[in-house]
């Protein structure tokens, strides 16, 4: 298993707790934090007040978490570390070399003889 798998892996992984952290929010007064019986702004509980600040501080922890590994993750690409194969190897077996005959351009005679 190489390491760009490996944070592919977490990747995935961190996205989808991502998205289930920002579901469980409503920004209207819904979600979690009202199902605790917080509606109005004073009449919030101290429970539900510390949900929500739980909720805020995992959603921006996952998200800086998430765009710190897809950065560390072009760090295998980049010092060529996979061991199946480089992104030159990559590269070269999608686009193959050309080769261009200078004999068999075309005909640079005006007159077309």
């Amino acid at each position: 298993m190489s390491t760009f798998t490996i944070f592919l892996v977490l990747i995935i992984f961190i996205s989808f707790l991502l998205v289930v952290v920002i579901m469980v929010q409503n920004p209207k007064g819904g979600g979690l934090s009202s199902s605790f019986g917080g509606g109005g702004g004073g009449a919030q509980m101290g429970g539900v007040k510390k949900t929500t600040d739980f909720l805020d501080k995992s959603t921006w922890t996952l998200a800086i978490v998430l765009l710190v590994l897809i950065l560390a993750s072009n760090i295998p690409i980049m010092n060529n570390t996979g061991t199946n194969s480089t992104f030159q190897e990559d590269v070269e077996n999608v686009v193959p070399e050309t080769t261009t005959n200078p004999d068999a351009s075309t005909n640079t005679d005006p007159d077309g003889e």
